[in-house]
C-alpha cells in the first residue's frame, strides 16, 4: 500500500524533470493568457524547466477545461483557471469538468475587480444616487456589458437583482465596445473590467462610482467598493488560479503553490500585472478550495434567477 504514495513522493522530489504544459483555455491575446504566460516565464526561471502555454479554445473555455481534467495527475499538466471555471457549470446544460471533483487547486494568483461606470451626462455621482435615477425612471436605464454569462454581465444582474431594478441588459462582444457604447453615450451604464476603464476613467470620458470586490481595487484605489457605498451583498471578482488534474502528488502541489506567490510577489511582476487591471493574491491550495466552492453556489443563484443563457 505505502508503495504508490512513495514512488509519487520521489517523482515529487525531482520535479520537474521536463517541460511543463500550462493550458490556457481561451485564444492567445486575451487577458487571461497574457497573465498565464507571465506567471509561465517565471515559472520557468524559478524552477529551471520551460512551463509553455497551449491555448486549446471553444465552448466558453469548456474544451480545454474538459481535456485538462483527463490528462495525467503527474504535475505536467496545469490549467489556468479563470472565473469561468466557477460560472459554467451553471451557465450551461452540460460541462466536460466538475471544477471540485476533476482538479485540485494550485493558488488563486490575481483578482480583478468589476467597475459600475457611467457617462458623465447621467446625473448621478453615487451609486444611491445611480440608484434612485433608475427607480424614478423605470425600463429607461441600460447598461453595457461585456457579454452574456461574463462576469461583468453577472456583476449587473446582482446588482439588478439584489436592488429589485428594472434595468436592460445590453451585451457585447468585449470589454472593449462595451466601454466604448458608455463613453458614447448610446448605453449610460456599463459594469466593465478596470483594464479597459481605467484609460476613460482618467480622461473623464466616463465615471467610476464603484467596485465589485471586498476592499478597493489596487488599480482603483480611489473607488469605493459596492461594500463601502452601502450595498454588501453586491460582491464579485473576476480572477485567475492554477490547478492540477485530481491526484497531482501534494509535494508538486506544494512547490507550484510556493513559486507562485514568490513570482506575483515580484515587484516588477505586480507593475506588469497592474497594467492588465490586476491585483496579485496568492493563496494557498485550501484558500482557493473555499474560494472556487463559494463562487459556484454565488454565481448559480445569480444565473438561475435572471435566467441567463450562454453567448
Amino acid at each position: 500500500m505505502a508503495a504508490p504514495a512513495l514512488a509519487r513522493h520521489a517523482a515529487a522530489q525531482g520535479y520537474p524533470s521536463r517541460a511543463v504544459r500550462v493550458v490556457v483555455p481561451f485564444a492567445p491575446g486575451g487577458i487571461t493568457d497574457v497573465a498565464a504566460r507571465l506567471i509561465a516565464e517565471k515559472w520557468s526561471e524559478q524552477l529551471g524547466k520551460q512551463f509553455y502555454v497551449e491555448n486549446i479554445t471553444g465552448g466558453s473555455g469548456n474544451i480545454g477545461m474538459g481535456q485538462a481534467a483527463k490528462a495525467a495527475p503527474d504535475g505536467y499538466t496545469i490549467l489556468t483557471a479563470f472565473v469561468s471555471y466557477a460560472i459554467n457549470p451553471a451557465l450551461f446544460a452540460r460541462v466536460p469538468y466538475d471544477p471540485v471533483r476533476d482538479f485540485d487547486p494550485i493558488s488563486l494568483a490575481i483578482t480583478s475587480t468589476t467597475v459600475l461606470v457611467v457617462n458623465p451626462t447621467v446625473p448621478a455621482k453615487t451609486v444611491d444616487e445611480l440608484i434612485a435615477l433608475i427607480r424614478a425612471n423605470p425600463g429607461k436605464y441600460n447598461y453595457a456589458s461585456a457579454g452574456s454569462g461574463t462576469s461583468s454581465h453577472l456583476a449587473g444582474e446582482q446588482f439588478r437583482l439584489s436592488l429589485d431594478l428594472d434595468i436592460v441588459h445590453i451585451p457585447y462582444n468585449g470589454g472593449a465596445p462595451a466601454i466604448a457604447s458608455v463613453v458614447a453615450g448610446h448605453t449610460p451604464i456599463g459594469f466593465v473590467a478596470p483594464n479597459v476603464a481605467i484609460p476613460q476613467i482618467g480622461d473623464g470620458k466616463v465615471r467610476a462610482l464603484a467596485v465589485t470586490s471586498a476592499a478597493r481595487a489596487q488599480t482603483l484605489p480611489d473607488v469605493a467598493t459596492m461594500a463601502e457605498a452601502g450595498h454588501p451583498g453586491i460582491e464579485g471578482d473576476s480572477w485567475v488560479g492554477f490547478v492540477a488534474p485530481a491526484g497531482t502528488p501534494k509535494d508538486i502541489i506544494a512547490t507550484l503553490n510556493r513559486d507562485i506567490v514568490q513570482i506575483i510577489a515580484q515587484p516588477d511582476m505586480k507593475e506588469r500585472l497592474a497594467t492588465l487591471g490586476f491585483d496579485p493574491v496568492g493563496s494557498t491550495p485550501g484558500e482557493f478550495a473555499t474560494r472556487i466552492k463559494s463562487e459556484l453556489a454565488t454565481w448559480s443563484k445569480v444565473i438561475h434567477a435572471a435566467g441567463i443563457k450562454p453567448m
